[in-house]
């Protein structure tokens, strides 16, 4: 059963993370042959530093890597195709498909939500108007009558084997260029699109009696934190910055590996978008998600629907807070405020992002659920 992923890179690194780690989960573990066509290879590399942006064909982790270009390489279409996070087919591409036979399994991988609508979307059937195709929607989410969550059969294993390992932690962060960790001290990690609520949250880390260390990759970020330290521009990888009680580290981009390791071993995540977000969740680990910004403030929706679910069974007060904190900085108001209790629930919230991840264990993969929906439809 041979696969084509096609996916179109918008915002830097969310689709190609999201479609990259499905590529290769089926490759690995269900030995798929998935060719992945991707759109800009130079932001590839920079979660994947093997990938060469200047070939047009190249194999990385058992999946062939293929540049989308306009017009699309003349090959026959796989028995299945996916267009990932609402991209769109090449037209000629299409009719490759109809023209085969048997036609293909065509697939719309839509972005993750947790909110209800998502089950009765999922499986759903879509008729081309034109063509003698059929286009089906599978919705990733949370729950049954969904398509799951990306998670590969080492993660959990490998994640907690990681934390329970002070050595391991400490050869990582000298790999960084980092000390060891330092009793009371936290350690928070910082990926997130320009905010305005930033420079409040800065000032009340710089003015903390506990010395937060910051770690910040290089992104989105960077023109606000620079303005808040006072520089013209942003200073490069490596570099530490230091403000009252505030220590910051300027990262480089990280591979998806070594992230996900940074989120392992951080006391607190701020992520965005969809592929980090889901990272942070299994890091088990307490985070903030800065959604995606929607037209019309539809994110907001998708922001509520997944804290009524993360919540659920957390003690009211702490519930209240997480909503507090979450709430403000998607709405970019003061965050800051809340920071002293964030930060003393910290071991609480902790108990409670492991406590999610084993409820998010209960249910299948993203990459198994697809293989058991095309086996149904191809029979």
């Amino acid at each position: 059963m041979t696969w084509d992923i096609f996916c179109t890179v918008i915002d830097n690194y969310g689709d190609i993370g999201v479609t990259w780690r499905l590529a290769r989960q089926l490759a690995r573990e269900h030995a798929i042959p998935v060719r992945l066509w991707v759109d800009d290879l130079a932001a590839f590399h920079r979660i994947r530093p093997e990938i060469d942006p200047g070939r047009a064909t190249q194999r990385l982790d058992g999946v062939e890597i293929r540049r989308w270009t306009s017009p699309l390489a003349d090959v026959e279409p796989g028995e299945v195709v996916i267009e990932a996070l609402a991209c769109d087919l090449p037209e000629a591409f299409v009719a490759r498909m109809a023209a085969r036979a048997p036609r293909p399994l065509w697939l719309n991988l839509e972005y993750l939500t947790a909110e209800a609508w998502a089950a009765g979307v999922h499986g759903l059937p879509s008729p081309h108007p034109r063509l003698p195709l059929t286009k089906y929607f599978f919705m990733p989410g949370y729950g049954p009558g969904t398509g799951g969550l990306t998670r590969e059969a080492w993660l959990t294993g490998e994640r907690d084997r990681f934390q329970a390992n002070p050595a391991a932690r400490s050869a990582f962060w000298a790999g960084l260029g980092l000390p060891p960790e330092i009793a009371g001290e936290t350690r928070v990690s910082l990926f997130c699109y320009d905010n305005a609520a930033l420079p409040g949250l800065l000032a009340a880390w710089a003015a903390d009696d506990r010395p937060p260390r910051l770690l910040v990759p290089v992104g989105k970020a960077w023109p606000a934190i620079s303005a808040w330290f006072g520089l013209a521009a942003a200073p490069e990888p490596g570099a530490t910055l230091c403000r009252g009680a505030l220590t910051l580290h300027v990262l480089p981009m990280l591979d998806q590996d070594a992230y996900d390791r940074l989120l392992w071993a951080c006391d607190l995540n701020f992520v965005r978008g969809e592929d980090s977000f889901v990272r942070a969740q299994f890091a088990a680990r307490p985070l903030v998600w800065q959604a995606y910004r929607q037209e019309a403030e539809a994110h907001f929706a998708k922001l509520e629907a997944f804290l009524d679910l993360y919540v659920a069974g957390m003690d009211a007060e702490l519930a209240a807070l997480t909503r507090e904190v979450w709430r403000a900085w998607n709405r970019e108001t003061d965050v800051a405020v809340h920071w002293p209790a964030w930060r003393d629930a910290l071991p609480e919230l902790g108990r409670h992002a492991k406590m999610w991840c084993d409820r998010l264990a209960e249910h299948s993969d993203t990459a198994s659920n697809l293989l058991i929906f095309c086996k149904k439809k191809l029979e």
